[in-house]
């Protein structure tokens, strides 16, 4: 007491001009980390918006390629004359001839080698063989085909028994466990087993689809999800996903995996498979309050309709049911160009006779799959906003026909379509025809509306405002806005919506007033630290709880803004690799503002351009700084853009127009040379190679001479044989960052 008095009487002597200076310091210090904490968020948010943006321009650009396989399956007989054998069976869905009992005695046939170490299925499984399995993908080691096909057949059969949508009972158990997204990332599922425990009597699972693609591990995953299925079919429940999709695993790996680790039987798996994943069920309700589906719902969702589909007939939601023309009244506007209508000369126009046309009309309906829906319909929209055309008023013609959707708010772009085309709301505009056709909107088919309510719970995405609108971000499905959610909880009674297909930072994301939870599992998608993985555990009171994750390896010991400058690298390589493949587009675009030629415009005219051509929707004012420089005047030095990177490799005899489209399209034809190259040998004909990049070509609207396309076949036949080797083909037309390259020459 006495030397606390003795102190405090010491203090009141001295000045305070000490501890004032620290109290400022103190503030100052704060002021900083609060403003440099508040630009790694931008980064970090800028950085994601940039992933998004690629991911979805990406599915836009499949639903544009499963147009052209559609074109391609109509054509590639003529051309080719061998028929169209693997894109038929992995486009079409092909009746099996045979009995169960014939296929399943067929599997226990196949011969396994004794050189072979891995795991050796018995049916019924069995806890031992769960375990095997587990172990088994652990040490990286591959289930042999003859079980693998077993696997599968009696998945397909489990899953014939079982309804369209799921309904369960927390009565039975304590918790149920929801996981979203995995995409291939095994190790994901392993540490939500390792951190959970395994499905289980007392451990129930529901894994809300998106199981496949992007991840190297895609079917060891479907592996062991369907093997629990079986050893656990009342605690073990699986909900299809847009994914589990054929024609999506074309785009994104999963089809070139499985015919990589299975060569001997990769077709049979890819055609049971294409049968699993349609049986599916797709959707899960709990205790009657909790609906879960993939992706969303829409104002027209209907589940007691839903319940009554036949969902196995949807094989692909990318495809629109096939629908005979003799329902619909086709007016030909071919020379009606007094009222307004354009002439559109069709990229099938080969030459070909009537007995062509006659085919063109039978398969409308699997082109025409943005003309779907009514004008009072905002659901299932399966479409492009995005103009892939070039150059010419033909091209711009055919992307407007092709992916304009209906009710669709849309930015205007750089190019306004001509305004003598007819407008969407009084017609369906239809592709690949010789002319535009006007079509009278039919009412639609049972068949038609199951694959709307299907695509709908598949691709959705939740909006904060309020309506039902065409998702033409993603090209497919629709936004649902607070109230298009509140009707249907309602409507069922159900408090609750729980959904995944949308990759979020922190594993999960709550939105419409807490009433719709979005849950993703697949951490570090986007990028080694870019995201955490999560999954919830709901109990019979009905309150979510929530685990987060994160699988690291590298960034395990990174600064946080070590983690934010990774991230942002790698999206700011993609976003220049998306300016290069522009670039024609683009410097027309500077151009038209750049009237004396000088090089620079403002930085308001460069980020219009951009957005105009690319349409990804960027803050591009903030990633000016990073994508392009200033000159000394404050304007844009706007080719500076492309200096980052360069081409892989110089072919002399393809010039530049040509080559900035195989950049474009690069992935496109990467699967389409993988389809064709059926014994997977890494080369392709020299005619294979023409006939089909004359399609590719039609279809994109490019007009390239037959001649640049031969003195290309023959510049890449490089040992003269008359195959071409495409891998190499493709490492032609890959950019280089040049940065990458000077850091490899310092190293």
């Amino acid at each position: 007491m006495g030397c606390g008095t003795s102190v405090a009487i010491e203090n009141q002597g001295k000045p305070r001009g000490h501890s004032e200076t620290a109290m400022k310091a103190a503030i100052l210090i704060q002021r900083w980390y609060r403003r440099y904490i508040a630009r790694l968020e931008m980064r970090r948010r800028y950085t994601w918006n940039i992933f998004q943006s690629i991911e979805y321009a990406g599915e836009q650009d499949q639903l544009q390629l499963s147009s052209f396989f559609s074109f391609m399956l109509d054509n590639f007989t003529q051309l080719n004359g061998n028929g169209p054998d693997l894109i038929s069976h992995l486009l079409d869905s092909v009746v099996d001839p045979l009995t169960e009992e014939v296929r399943q005695t067929r599997y226990e046939q196949i011969v396994v080698p004794d050189s072979y170490t891995g795991p050796r299925l018995t049916f019924p499984l069995s806890v031992s063989d769960t375990n095997a399995l587990l172990s088994a993908f652990k040490e990286q080691q591959t289930l042999h085909g003859k079980y693998v096909l077993q696997l599968l057949h009696e998945t397909k059969k489990f899953l014939k028994q079982m309804p369209n949508v799921i309904y369960l009972s927390t009565s039975y158990a304590k918790e149920i466990t929801i996981c979203g997204d995995l995409h291939g990332s095994l190790d994901d599922l392993l540490l939500i087993f390792y951190k959970n425990g395994l499905p289980s009597d007392e451990n129930p699972y529901i894994f809300n689809g998106d199981f496949v693609d992007r991840g190297k591990k895609s079917m060891e995953i479907i592996i062991i999800l369907f093997a629990f299925l079986l050893l656990y079919p009342d605690h073990m429940h699986l909900n299809r996903g847009n994914h589990e999709d054929h024609i999506m695993n074309l785009r994104y790996g999963f089809t070139k995996e499985v015919m990589q680790k299975y060569k001997a039987h990769g077709r049979d798996i890819l055609q049971l498979l294409q049968d699993v994943f349609s049986l599916l069920p797709v959707a899960t309700v709990i205790d009657n309050k909790v609906l879960i589906v993939h992706g969303g719902i829409s104002d027209n969702t209907d589940l007691d309709f839903l319940s009554s589909v036949e969902r196995y007939r949807v094989k692909s939601a990318l495809r629109l049911p096939k629908r005979s023309l003799d329902h619909l009244e086709v007016v030909s506007s071919r020379s009606s160009s007094r009222q307004g209508r354009v002439g559109l000369e069709s990229p099938r126009s080969l030459g070909r006779s009537s007995r062509a046309s006659r085919k063109r009309k039978s398969h409308l309906t699997r082109q025409a799959s943005c003309s779907s829906s009514s004008s009072s319909s905002s659901s299932s929209s399966l479409c492009s906003p995005r103009l892939l055309s070039r150059n010419t008023s033909r091209n711009t013609l055919r992307n407007t026909a092709m992916n304009t959707p209906r009710n669709t708010p849309r930015k205007t772009p750089q190019h306004p379509p001509s305004p003598s085309l007819p407008s969407p709301t009084d017609m369906l505009q239809v592709p690949f025809l010789d002319s535009i056709m006007s079509l009278a909107p039919p009412e639609p088919s049972r068949e038609e509306m199951e694959w709307r309510q299907i695509v709908d719970l598949l691709w959705s995405d939740p909006k904060c405002q309020n309506g039902c609108s065409p998702n033409t971000f993603r090209g497919g499905g629709c936004y649902f806005g607070p109230d298009v959610t509140q009707r249907l909880l309602q409507k069922h009674g159900f408090c609750l919506l729980i959904r995944s297909h949308e990759c979020k930072q922190e594993g999960y994301e709550l939105c419409h007033d807490g009433q719709v939870i979005t849950i993703f599992s697949a951490s570090n998608y986007y990028e080694e630290g870019s995201n955490r993985g999560a999954y919830i555990k709901i109990g019979p009171e009905l309150v979510p709880r929530f685990f987060q994750y994160q699988v690291s390896r590298s960034t395990r010991k990174l600064t946080l803004h070590q983690r934010v400058s990774v991230a942002e690298g790698s999206a700011l390589k993609a976003l220049q690799e998306k300016l290069f493949a522009h670039r024609s587009e683009l410097m027309a675009g500077f151009q038209q503002y750049d009237k004396n030629n000088t090089g620079r415009i403002s930085t308001g005219e460069w980020a219009t351009v951009v957005e105009s051509v690319l349409k990804m929707d960027l803050p591009w004012r903030t990633l000016r700084p990073r994508l392009v420089r200033l000159a000394p005047d404050g304007n844009v030095e706007y080719e500076s853009c492309f200096e980052a990177v360069s081409p892989g490799q110089s072919v002399p005899q393809v010039t530049p127009n040509l080559a900035e489209t195989l950049y474009r399209y690069r992935t496109d034809l990467a699967i389409i040379f993988n389809i064709i190259d059926k014994d997977h040998s890494g080369q392709i004909s020299i005619e294979e190679f023409r006939q089909t990049w004359k399609l590719f070509s039609s279809h994109l609207g490019v007009d390239v001479d037959d001649q640049a396309i031969d003195d290309m076949a023959r510049s890449i036949d490089f040992n003269k044989d008359g195959s071409i080797d495409f891998n190499e083909f493709l490492e032609a037309f890959r950019v280089v960052h040049k940065l990458d390259v000077k850091e490899q020459q310092h190293g």
